[in-house]
């Protein structure tokens, strides 16, 4: 079997060199890297972690706390984080926490105990959070204003604004909202963004006209029929994440109702189906990669010891209209 001193004599560097380009490859040259690697390669040199760990007193994984592993948004934040994870030589644990403080607490524990070196938390930050906790290296990656500890973000509320004006702008007056739970900070944001507009436009806000979600396709499917039972129906939907933008589009259409026609409806996330839905959707694209992307090096910044002047990043959305608004009809 191949050790590290086969590897630099192949390469002809130090074994140093070989150890940094394993555990710390950003501090060694590209061109050094690729000499590395194909030495590693054809040697066919496989490290041992376990006395790696040993020496750096690190587990070399972290773990990320997802509130719904089936929610696509998420995915995609996750595959940003593995993405940073991979290219540092660390594993990663998925906690499917199901929204249970204490199934957070036993994935929070693997970092407590030295199982882990670090947490990422996708669910936004409340006053029931478990995180922060002492002595935990965490970052939160899908944050929300005020969080108390490492985040990365979008502004919710200014996206939910732009969404809400653009259906205002089409000269819709009357419009639906299918939020998520009425607790859920990034519901909060949005709605006070979607109300921010309202007011802006000199319409007043109508509780009748919000449906409750959950964020799953079901949930939109359900809240469409809120509103197809109301007898002065709106005639536009903004829907606070795609998948319910999905779902009430089921729904809607299984009614008769023809989209945009009859009634618009706009989402958020820009999920990967929403270019290919009938027809595809108006939404704001949140940068879910770059959100796991930075999150993770924002965590192992913090792993190194190293400061940050920055204890919170805002990333920049960008909205994509679609065809599924238009202006009402006359």
């Amino acid at each position: 079997m191949s050790t590290i001193r086969d590897v630099a004599k192949e390469v002809g560097c130090s074994t140093a060199t070989v150890s940094r380009a394993l555990s710390n490859p950003e501090k060694v040259s590209k061109a050094s890297l690729k000499r590395i690697h194909a030495a590693i390669e054809k040697l066919q040199y496989r490290p041992n972690m376990l006395s790696q760990q040993f020496r750096n007193k690190q587990a070399n994984t972290i773990v990320i706390l997802v509130p719904d592993i089936a929610n696509l948004f998420f995915s995609t934040v996750i595959s940003g984080i593995e993405n940073v994870a991979q290219s540092k030589g660390f594993n990663v644990l998925l906690g499917d926490t199901r929204d249970s403080s204490e199934r957070e607490k036993s994935f929070i524990n693997l970092v407590e105990t030295k199982q882990a070196d670090g947490v990422i938390q996708l669910r936004p930050y409340s006053k029931n959070s478990m995180l922060p906790k002492k002595f935990v290296t965490a970052v939160n990656a899908c944050g929300c204003e005020d969080t108390p500890y490492p985040a990365v973000r979008i502004d919710n509320a200014d996206a939910a604004r732009q969404v809400t004006e653009h259906l205002i702008s089409l000269g819709h007056k009357k419009i639906g909202l299918i939020s998520g739970l009425t607790d859920n900070p990034h519901t909060i944001d949005r709605l006070k963004g979607y109300k921010q507009a309202l007011a802006q436009a000199g319409i007043e806000f109508d509780p009748a006209l919000v449906a409750e979600g959950d964020f799953t396709l079901w949930s939109g499917l359900n809240a469409s029929e809120h509103f197809i039972r109301m007898t002065d129906r709106p005639t536009a939907i903004f829907s606070m994440n795609d998948e319910m933008a999905i779902g009430a589009m089921k729904g809607l259409k299984a009614k008769g109702l023809k989209i945009p026609e009859d009634i618009s409806i706009a989402g958020f996330d820009d999920l990967e189906f929403s270019k290919y839905s009938d027809p595809p959707l108006t939404t704001v694209a949140q940068p879910a990669e770059k959100l796991g992307e930075k999150s993770a090096e924002l965590l192992f910044q913090l792993i190194d010891g190293e400061t940050s002047s920055q204890n919170e990043y805002v990333l920049p959305v960008e909205f994509i209209i679609r065809q599924s608004t238009a202006p009402p009809r006359s």
